[in-house]
């Protein structure tokens, strides 16, 4: 055991660090969109695992086609509502539940993503195009001002949300999520809100897939699979953490919706101390959906023994 951590090298983790924190930040994107279907909406909304892949596609095309960088992200995002817009549309106008509809749509993405692509995969070179992010820009001098980019993109996001659900029309999709029945009660197109949350998550998902393109230099059709498992741990753990301290401000919305970028990115430092201690790389998808489980049993755990054992 002695010779096991002494041949762990602990520069290595923290030369992973920024790369990894970098991943956290911009998937932090999809766990927004995450929770708004999760969260808000109460909706299991599996088309992530496909709109994330459309969007990397569209924007990694759009690119060597010659369009900016910056404005292939808005097609991404574009792409991104359209998906949520199928499944938001199968739901509820044909009836289709949910998360059948959801499995529906990101089945479909697959050829789309195929046929959007040509093949399986496409990569854009970072010194032929100017990208708006890369992982040469984590390892290259003056890092700092990509990151504090990145930060300044989330913040903008978390502030657009913020003020999207507390005009009226966003309080119309929380009160859906909440309660359905006396939303519809109330006089509340609840079919045409819950297409319009679906569009809006999917959207920014699509957002988090062209950006994560561009950093990895590559879109795949596979790029996405497992990723609402990642989505859900960001939120899962952000909750776990700082549920308690987000419910007593009064921005509470606000800071739970900056949180679940910090789930992010602690989600990618634990996959990274995972990675240092050498543990096997083809157990990464069965590990996340340990953790998820985890921090989803925690809050039941905690009610159901550690309240009745205060009670006795």
């Amino acid at each position: 055991m002695a010779a096991y951590f002494a041949a762990l090298d602990p520069m290595t983790l923290v030369r992973a660090l920024p790369g990894n924190v970098a991943q956290g930040i911009i998937w932090g994107i999809m766990a927004l969109g995450v929770y708004i279907t999760f969260r808000i909406l109460d909706f299991a909304d599996l088309t992530v695992d496909g709109s994330l892949a459309t969007g990397g596609a569209v924007a990694v095309m759009l690119i060597r086609a010659g369009v900016n960088p910056a404005l292939a992200l808005v097609f991404a995002f574009l792409a991104g509502m359209a998906a949520g817009f199928v499944t938001g549309v199968l739901h509820t106008f044909f009836g289709i539940p949910g998360i059948l509809a959801s499995i529906l749509t990101q089945i479909g993405l697959y050829s789309v993503n195929l046929g959007i692509m040509g093949k399986s995969n496409q990569a854009v070179n970072v010194m032929q195009y100017k990208l708006v992010a890369s992982l040469r820009y984590v390892t290259g001098e003056g890092n700092w001002i990509f990151f504090l980019k990145l930060i300044l993109a989330a913040l903008i996001l978390i502030a657009l949300c913020y003020w999207f659900f507390g005009t009226e029309l966003g309080a119309s999709i929380r009160a859906t999520g909440c309660n359905e029945q006396m939303a519809r009660a109330q006089g509340i197109n609840t079919g045409f809100n819950k297409v319009l949350a679906l569009m809006i998550s999917n959207g920014l998902v699509g957002l988090c897939g062209g950006i994560y393109a561009q950093y990895q230099g590559a879109a795949d059709v596979n790029m996405g699979r497992g990723a609402i498992v990642i989505g859900l741990a960001a939120v899962i753990i952000s909750e776990v953490i700082f549920g308690k301290f987000c419910a007593h401000r009064k921005a509470a919305f606000a800071f739970t919706l900056g949180a679940v970028f910090i789930g992010a990115i602690l989600y990618y430092l634990v996959i990274a101390l995972v990675l240092w201690l050498k543990m096997p790389s083809d157990y990464m998808k069965l590990f996340s959906a340990v953790v998820v489980a985890c921090f989803l049993a925690v809050p039941y755990m905690k009610d159901t023994y550690f309240k009745k054992g205060r009670a006795k």
